[in-house]
């Protein structure tokens, strides 16, 4: 089982829907960051379109990420960059710790970075004596309550006013109302004294243009221009599939993302940086490094399965449409990575069998997250990859082992389901009440405890069928030619199957 502070993704997730603030607090956001990314995709018109062409931009870029890389390095050196190259996590926070070493640095702020999640940097500055500051609001927020994000987009989305005032209030060292513009104004005000100490200046990367060797931030709060511009060092964390051809593509990638992530036609900020200060720049670091990282990213190139987990450009759409992430939340998933994409992402960067076992099984295998990427990204089968993986290499119960062959048993023969089918309403009689079953016993006990299982109705799909034909067969009038000549054609074609097999 994975482990997030000594528990599996079973137990994380019972602590969540048992803790009915944040159900409520994630369902609200989530449903709003849906709606908007509904409205926003439907009024850019030819939406499937765009996310085609985000496909195939994503598509063959990690399919020649070689050259992208090498092409996007030599740049960027041009540039007067320093890029380095981190093939693990601890190798990242070493290369940040030896740069803030030389430059005798104290104090370090930060924007908003999932990267920099991933590799822990804040406890590695933190262990230095180095003090890491959040400037992104939410992640500002988290990091005082000693937390991993919850959300990709929106790291606080688990807490409300009254809890952040709180632990607003202990910074301050005195009492805050739990409004909106006083707890900004106070953060505002503090992080501004931040910008002005700091010796260096950390930031992410959204995307990286391979033609020019620059850099794209995208931002709603401003934070990563004054962590990119003020202090005189600058660091960048980048995952090393961030890259893009041109700024061709990145006119694509600014339509889907954050019309994805927050139903925006386009965030606040856009920053593209090529370098650091040249001689007539007014501002900018003197001096700029890029930490190009690894850490698991190679182990999917060249994979059938997994290859085009590379694809994401992290908007977090596919938490949104999650009916598992909506009820447990993010931190339930262990890892920085939450969602359908920390479910795969997780275990496949860490070609870890034993996450296959936790991670990989939170899901419904609905396909919402596929409907919402917009690039594309086919998670629900790669999290059916995650778990065949897990089989093969036997890692499953007896339980389950059994189980799975008595449902393959079962479900090869019509008949047999039939007959169980016919056995199952007989025996529902027993715990049916209201029309559902509410025993929390074996199998249902998981379910039953947060919701209820519906009855077997009286008739199956399958017992319909036969009059569902045969209506169909007697009012095709509302079908055009060519579609009725195909239901026919089907029909026969099942008619032959079934007799068959009798």
């Amino acid at each position: 089982m994975s482990t997030a502070k000594g528990t599996s993704v079973i137990e994380r997730a019972k602590r969540a829907l048992d803790d009915e603030f944040l159900r409520n607090a994630v369902k609200y956001t989530t449903e709003r960051l849906r709606d908007g990314k509904k409205n926003a995709s439907a009024e850019q018109g030819y939406w499937e379109e765009w996310r085609e062409r985000g496909r195939q931009i994503r598509l063959h870029t990690i399919a020649h990420l070689d050259y992208y890389l090498n092409q996007f390095i030599d740049n960027a050196r041009a540039n007067g960059v320093h890029i380095h190259f981190a093939y693990t996590a601890e190798e990242a926070a070493a290369i940040t710790l030896d740069i803030a070493k030389k430059r005798g640095a104290r104090t370090v702020v930060k924007s908003k970075s999932m990267v920099s999640e991933e590799v822990h940097i804040n406890e590695a500055l933190e262990q230095q004596g180095i003090e890491s500051i959040e400037t992104d609001l939410g992640e500002y927020i988290i990091q005082l309550a000693h937390e991993a994000p919850s959300h990709i987009i929106i790291p606080a989305i688990h807490k409300n006013r009254v809890q952040i005032a709180e632990l607003l209030s202990k910074d301050a060292g005195e009492t805050l109302a739990p409004d909106t513009t006083i707890l900004a104004g106070f953060v505002r005000k503090k992080l501004r004294e931040k910008f002005l100490e700091a010796d260096i200046g950390m930031t992410g990367c959204n995307f990286a243009i391979a033609e020019s060797g620059s850099i794209v931030l995208f931002e709603n709060e401003g934070n990563a221009r004054m962590v990119s511009t003020v202090p005189k060092t600058q660091i960048t964390l980048m995952g090393m599939e961030r890259i893009i051809p041109s700024w061709d593509d990145l006119e694509v990638m600014a339509t889907l993302l954050p019309r994805s992530a927050t139903g925006q036609k386009l965030t606040v900020y856009m920053s593209g940086i090529s370098g650091p200060r040249r001689e007539l720049d007014s501002d900018g670091p003197e001096e700029m490094h890029i930490i190009i990282v690894d850490n698991g990213r190679s182990l999917q190139l060249g994979d059938p399965e997994f290859q085009e987990l590379l694809n994401c450009i992290r908007c977090g759409a596919c938490l949104n449409a999650c009916p598992v992430y909506r009820h447990i939340g993010g931190h339930s998933y262990g890892g920085p990575y939450s969602g359908p994409i920390g479910a795969v992402l997780k275990p496949a960067l860490q070609k870890n069998v034993a996450e296959w076992d936790d991670i990989a099984n939170a899901s419904s295998l609905c396909g919402a997250c596929y409907e919402a990427c917009p690039v594309k990204i086919p998670l629900h089968d790669m999290l059916v990859y995650l778990r065949n993986r897990k089989v093969k290499a036997g890692h499953t119960s007896p339980e389950e082992a059994l189980g799975m062959k008595g449902f393959g048993y079962i479900m090869s023969n019509h008949k047999r389901l039939k007959r169980v089918l016919r056995l199952g309403k007989l025996g529902q009689k027993l715990v049916l009440k209201d029309n559902v079953i509410k025993l929390k016993l074996g199998p249902l006990k998981g379910w039953n405890r947060y919701r209820h299982t519906p009855a077997l109705p009286a008739d199956s799909f399958r017992d319909k069928w036969p009059m569902l034909s045969q209506e169909l067969r007697d009012n095709p009038r509302n079908m055009d030619t060519a579609t009725q000549a195909r239901l026919e054609e089907e029909l026969r074609r099942r008619a032959k199957g079934a007799t068959s097999h009798e």
